[in-house]
């Protein structure tokens, strides 16, 4: 069973609001020690960076499918569409995290890298109005 924040739609919408806020810090934060040259310490915060997502993004996605989603289909099966999308969103968050990592053990960071971090914070970003579009705004009404 999922926390009752989950199902609510402003407790809900504060959750993604204050992860997706804290990875564009963090990645604003990278991107101005690339820019100061600061490559050693760039790659810590690089590390720190996909660490934060897996923490904090990718083990909510991890809650939501192991209660809320579940809880939701429950509720109304017709939802077995919007469900499977959204999940579909998660592994494309636990994929893009994966190669980051990867990436950065041969290759350090890269400009590929970059780009990869910044589709992290497009697909969560569309992902959580969606999510919050089509399982809480309805049930809020």
């Amino acid at each position: 069973m999922s926390g009752p924040s989950l199902r609510q739609l402003h407790a809900h919408h504060a959750i993604h609001q204050g992860g997706l806020s804290g990875a564009i810090t963090k990645t604003e934060e990278l991107e101005d020690l690339l820019r100061a040259k600061e490559y050693e310490v760039a790659l810590q915060a690089a590390d720190h960076l996909v660490d934060y997502w897996e923490t904090r993004v990718i083990s909510h996605a991890d809650a939501e499918e192991e209660g809320f989603y579940l809880e939701m289909l429950e509720a109304d099966p017709k939802l077995e569409d919007a469900v499977s999308k959204l999940t579909r969103d998660h592994d494309l968050l636990r994929i893009i995290a994966s190669d980051i990592k990867e990436m950065l053990k041969k290759d350090g960071i890269t400009y590929e890298v970059m780009q990869q971090f910044h589709a992290l914070l497009v697909i969560n970003a569309i992902h959580s109005r969606d999510e919050e579009r089509l399982l809480l705004e309805d049930a809020s009404l």
